[in-house]
């Protein structure tokens, strides 16, 4: 594996490698798309994973036909993921564990997504992982969206942490390009299985075993500074939390928004 284990920072492209929000919103919108006469099969879902709202819902009129509806599709894709969250989202395999497992190793976890903050919340929330994340970017707090590199240098920059010593996990290829951008290692997890992804390395799930043992070695640099003590008195941990701070602050300068 060429992943990196001394990393800053992990951030997670939205819900999507975390939670298992897309087959009821797949079956909704397979539904609207057969009322028009077209079939949904894995490319139309393309159309809506890791967009904003209002460009997933415009690309969804265009492909049925409806092109400038005004504001009708997006509310109506709202809509349906409101009732997916209604009914539940539970977390992907694997994914408590891996986020577990790297806050236990000292490495800050954050999300970063397109989506506007109360569906990421309500997402997270249903799959019992809202208490995992002290950081949580959405749409609101970025100025441009996916595929920027916005979101994801909002996450680093709340984390006190660097890009490009810090990882990403994506499930489309307006993550992994949003991610590439910030200049951050870029772990795969395709929400459409099959999907070939440009990252450093792609797994088919967050529960195999490669991507486990990944997340139980990963250290933070600051983490590894902060746990080393004097020789001659054992007790500097004022001085190394300065020296930590300087080396936050001068890696985080050439990355401000």
């Amino acid at each position: 594996m060429s992943l990196p284990t001394n990393v800053d920072a992990v951030v997670f492209d939205r819900d999507g490698p975390l939670v298992e929000t897309g087959s009821g919103l797949s079956r909704a919108e397979s539904a609207r798309c057969r009322e028009h006469g077209h079939e949904f099969g894995d490319e139309q879902k393309q159309l809506l994973i890791a967009r904003t709202l209002e460009a997933g819902g415009d690309a969804m009129a265009e492909y049925v036909g409806l092109a400038g509806a005004g504001p009708t599709p997006a509310a109506h894709l709202a809509d349906l993921v409101r009732r997916e969250l209604k009914a539940g989202a539970p977390a992907l395999p694997g994914a408590r564990r891996i986020v577990e497992s790297l806050i236990d190793h000292g490495v800050p976890v954050a999300v970063a997504s397109n989506s506007p903050r109360h569906f990421v919340d309500a997402a997270l929330g249903s799959a019992g992982l809202l208490d995992l994340f002290d950081v949580i970017v959405s749409a609101e707090d970025a100025p441009r969206a996916r595929p920027s590199p916005d979101l994801c240098l909002a996450a680093c920059r709340l984390l006190d942490a660097a890009p490009e010593p810090s990882a990403a996990f994506a499930d489309s290829r307006t993550g992994v390009a949003s991610a590439q951008a910030a200049g951050m290692v870029v772990v795969g997890v395709p929400s459409v299985p099959g999907t070939v992804l440009d990252v450093h390395e792609s797994f088919a799930a967050l529960a195999g075993e490669a991507l486990v043992a990944w997340a139980a070695t990963c250290t933070t640099r600051f983490a590894m500074a902060e746990n080393i003590a004097c020789s001659d008195c054992g007790d500097c941990r004022y001085d190394l939390e300065d020296i930590v701070q300087d080396a936050r602050d001068s890696t985080l300068s050439a990355h401000a928004l």
